[in-house]
Formats: structure tokens, C-alpha cells, sequence
């Protein structure tokens, strides 16, 4: 009996790696898909920093990514924004199809560089400096202009490791995709560490595994609670669709 229950359990384990290894290789860090690598220097962050600020906004996530890149490629950053004029910056938010915000955001990416220059000497990296505790730096950031705890938690997300103090909750829809595949049981304490054995066991990075998770959750066009979840999640399903039936099993 005991036997049956360790193959068992080996056998759950091997399913959820694969998962993660599965959901991973459908799309991780969105600042790895935008070509962005935050662990090279100030001048990435900066590059992060202005996506994060997109991001933000109620908009979809393709929608966001394209007008960073028309962003990026006019050499625009949050903190050169005020070398463009308003106009500038609304045509150029609207090339990238940010129309719904583009007069709120151009006003907003003008008053974000002056804040920067203002507080920080036009340095995103300069942010952390005056934090103390991961909280200090998460209110410095959530007092910037047109930010919030969504952004700051996208931001922040994919500096673990970078920033000393960069330890952002884990993202809500991130958690609850956990619940919804089986990775993690619901109300499980240090879902965060759990998240981390996860991704160290697939040989993943933790980070990429989060947004993996986030744009999951993103993808169900409806709740959460109408899909099957596991390797029968509708989601999961267009990533492998050829998974057998005995591996799907064993990821609940």
C-alpha cells in the first residue's frame, strides 16, 4: 500500500512539473517577451518601467505590448517623455492602438517624468534608495502619478531578485490559477514558496511561472470556476493538446 500511495505521489509531482514546464513555454515574463532584460542594467528598467506604466491601464495586455513597442522604437521612456510634445505622445499612443486612454496617459507620461526628475534625479533605479522595507518601496512607487497597487505589483513582479526590496504579493489571478490547475491547494499557506518549489523543480524561472499564471487566468473568457482546470483547463488544453489522458489525471 505504501508502494502504491509513493507512486502515486510521484506520479502528481511529475504531472504538475510538466504543467508548469507546459504553461511556461506558452508565455512567462512579459518583459522577456518585449525583449526587455531587467537584470542588464538601469537602461532595461527604465524600458520596464514605462511597460509597467501601460500595463496599468484597464486595456488588454496585446494592446499594451504593441504600444510599448512603437514607445520604445520612437526612444520614448517615462523619464525623455517631456522631449516629446503632448501631440507627440497621443499619436504615438494611438499608433499602438492605446486609444482609449491616449490623452489621459500622454498627460500622465508627462507628469511622471517630472515627478522622476523632481524626486529622483530622472533615475527609476534611483526609487529604491530612500526604502527601507519592501512596503517603503511599494508606497513610493503606488505615489507616483496614475499609479496604483496594480501597477506597482506589475512592476515589481519581475524585479524579485533584482531590486533587494522587490517582494510584491503574489498577483491575485496568479493565486487563483494556482487553485484552478491543482498546483497548489486553495488557502495553502506561503503560496509565494510554494510557487517557488514549483518552479525550481521544472527547472523554471519562479518569475516567468507567475506571469505564465497571470496570463492564464488572463485567457479564460469566462470565470475560472466554469473551466475544469488542471491539464483539462480549456486554456491548458490549447497549449498541449496531445497530453494523454493518464498524465492529465494525475495533475488534480
Amino acid at each position: 500500500m505504501d508502494k502504491v500511495v509513493a507512486t502515486s505521489a510521484r506520479t502528481a509531482r511529475r504531472a504538475r512539473t510538466d504543467l508548469v514546464r507546459c504553461l511556461v513555454a506558452g508565455g512567462g515574463r512579459y518583459s522577456t517577451a518585449l525583449g526587455i532584460d531587467v537584470e542588464a542594467g538601469d537602461t532595461e528598467i527604465d524600458r520596464w518601467f514605462m511597460a509597467a506604466t501601460l500595463f496599468g491601464a484597464r486595456i488588454p495586455a496585446t494592446i499594451a505590448e504593441r504600444t510599448f513597442l512603437v514607445l520604445d522604437e520612437a526612444g520614448v521612456t517615462v523619464a525623455t517623455a517631456r522631449a516629446f510634445t503632448w501631440d507627440d505622445l497621443v499619436a504615438l499612443l494611438d499608433r499602438g492602438g492605446y486609444a482609449r486612454y491616449d490623452y489621459k496617459t500622454a498627460t500622465r507620461l508627462h507628469a511622471l517624468c517630472d515627478v522622476l526628475g523632481g524626486r529622483y534625479g530622472g533615475r527609476v533605479c534611483a526609487i529604491p534608495d530612500g526604502a527601507h522595507t519592501p512596503a517603503e518601496l511599494e508606497k513610493a512607487l503606488d505615489d507616483l502619478p496614475g499609479w496604483g497597487p496594480v501597477t506597482v505589483g506589475v512592476f515589481l513582479r519581475e524585479l524579485r531578485g533584482v531590486w533587494p526590496l522587490a517582494s510584491p504579493a503574489l498577483d491575485p489571478r496568479a493565486a487563483a490559477c494556482t487553485w484552478h490547475l491543482g498546483l497548489v491547494d486553495e488557502g495553502a499557506r506561503d503560496p509565494l514558496g510554494r510557487l517557488r518549489s514549483l518552479s525550481s523543480a521544472a527547472g523554471v524561472d519562479r518569475r516567468d511561472l507567475e506571469g505564465a499564471l497571470v496570463r492564464t487566468a488572463l485567457a479564460h473568457r469566462a470565470d475560472l470556476r466554469t473551466c475544469p482546470g488542471g491539464w483539462d483547463c480549456v486554456v491548458v488544453a490549447r497549449l498541449a493538446p496531445g497530453t494523454p489522458n493518464r498524465v492529465r489525471a494525475g495533475a488534480r
